[in-house]
């Protein structure tokens, strides 16, 4: 009876493994399309044949990105921005997730829905109010205009996760933590965070990518002062509407890449893994 089912479900699972290959094909074709661009020289980039490979890879297009006055400043400003934005808003989500998970108070639940609210409200449509109030702030032209607004947008995701994570440690855990002696810092900091880490670094990729990406403020807020710009404000020093340097565009944005794969690599054991003994059946 086993082998019968067997038979028929093999149709089914080539299918769905042909299915999720064609996907995966899909997704990864523009990355694969960015970096060939990066590698063309400037003829095959600006032919009107293009063509899914190059016999000539070149390593001008880097050469001009590597070599573009204050590249270096404009990679550490986005990495204090990105770096600014996962720490801080992990602190706070984590500290935020544990008190609506583990107090009771009122307007818990509608602090909640606020949360969910304010993710599905458009980024375009606070860019004007978030700009004027920067202003106010004094923090136009500063790195403080990007990392505050991106702390603010990464929270609600945040919290929302990592309450599940909070939700899943057993109570029985915090009170056998107090008989034992430890003060509630200390199970908090000691205990509860290890337990949550996975979905702290879940938050931690979502808020990195968003901040090491974002063109949007950093074209609304830095607006004179060049040497506080981003990465991906240097692309722009390739766009030209009349003349656009393909090549540069696709070569930086490989660049911007790197990083982002560099960190999901360091963290992604931490994303996998769970509890380790911690919390037993």
């Amino acid at each position: 009876m086993r082998s019968v089912r067997g038979l028929v479900a093999r149709p089914w699972r080539f299918a769905a493994e042909a299915c999720a290959l064609l996907v995966a094909v899909v997704v990864a074709f523009p990355l694969y399309w960015m970096v060939l661009g990066a590698f063309k020289p400037a003829g095959e980039v600006r032919s009107s044949e293009p063509r899914p490979w190059t016999l000539a890879p070149s390593l001008d297009s880097f050469r001009r990105v590597l070599g573009q006055q204050e590249f270096g400043r404009y990679f550490l400003n986005s990495l204090v921005v990105a770096g600014a934005v996962v720490i801080a808003s992990g602190a706070i989500a984590f500290l935020a997730a544990t008190a609506v998970t583990r107090f009771r108070f009122r307007f818990r639940t509608t602090l909640l829905i606020m949360f969910l609210v304010a993710q599905m409200v458009p980024v375009e449509a606070l860019t004007i109010p978030l700009f004027f109030l920067m202003r106010d702030l004094g923090q136009l032209n500063t790195l403080g205009s990007l990392i505050l607004p991106h702390i603010a947008f990464s929270l609600p995701f945040a919290i929302w996760m990592l309450r599940g994570f909070v939700k899943a440690v057993p109570e029985a855990l915090e009170e056998a933590a107090y008989l034992d002696g430890a003060s509630r810092t200390r199970f908090l900091w000691q205990i509860l965070f290890p337990l949550v880490l996975p979905g702290l670094v879940a938050t931690s990729v979502f808020s990195f990518i968003s901040a090491w990406n974002d063109f949007l403020f950093a074209k609304s807020f830095i607006i004179s002062d060049t040497a506080q710009s981003t990465l991906p404000m240097a692309l722009l020093v390739f766009y030209d509407p009349d003349d656009p340097d393909w090549g540069g565009v696709m070569a930086g944005s490989t660049v911007m890449t790197i990083p982002v794969l560099v960190f999901f690599v360091l963290v992604q054991r931490r994303l996998v893994s769970g509890p380790d003994g911690a919390v037993k059946d």
